[in-house]
């Protein structure tokens, strides 16, 4: 029988320790990556960042396992979204405000759960929290945020809506850093 092909992940958690909200200890939270067959577990800051490696029939399943064993220990409905290495590469190579020139303190990137169809990414409000910028590739939103995260009306939930998928977003530093941890 040949062994399935094990690869480098990152899940990202939404939501997690953020404002004093949805307390999970990330020594618990890598313990669940582990008890579902990941290995290499490794987490980067409180706010739900696990790298792990598994084999695909661990990733097969372990969107729905994470999000159940949160719920169950922790009373936290959590989405979980994953992308492989090379995702994450590519989403840094794809970055268009990046190649535009745009300080790297302003740039984030919300990670979709699924690629929105071309008709909900039309239905997206350019205009929505000016001069904030946003643009969707893939399942990727790219975002320039000149008023800062915590003031941008570009949110989660705004995306959630929208598109009809789960998002979730970082600031760019910890994107490179969740890069660099699946090198």
């Amino acid at each position: 029988m040949k062994a399935k092909a094990t690869g480098k992940y990152v899940a990202l958690l939404r939501g997690i320790n953020v404002g004093g909200k949805n307390m999970l200890p990330m020594k618990e939270l890598a313990g669940l990556f582990v008890a579902a067959g990941c290995g290499e577990v490794a987490t980067y800051i409180q706010s739900g960042n696990v790298v792990f490696c598994a084999d695909d029939n661990v990733v097969g399943r372990l969107q729905s396992a994470i999000t159940q064993q949160v719920e169950l220990q922790f009373g936290l409905k959590v989405p979980v979204v994953l992308r492989r290495a090379s995702e994450m590469q590519a989403a840094i190579r794809g970055n268009p405000f990046l190649k535009a020139g745009a300080a790297e303190e302003m740039l984030h990137v919300s990670f979709l759960a699924d690629r929105p169809g071309p008709d909900l990414v039309a239905g997206l409000d350019a205009m929505r929290s000016a001069p904030d910028e946003f643009a969707v590739i893939g399942r990727e939103i790219y975002m320039k945020l000149v008023t800062g995260a915590a003031k941008t009306k570009l949110t989660n939930a705004y995306f959630d809506s929208k598109l009809k998928t789960v998002s979730t977003m970082r600031n760019w530093r910890t994107v490179l850093k969740l890069a660099e941890m699946m090198a």
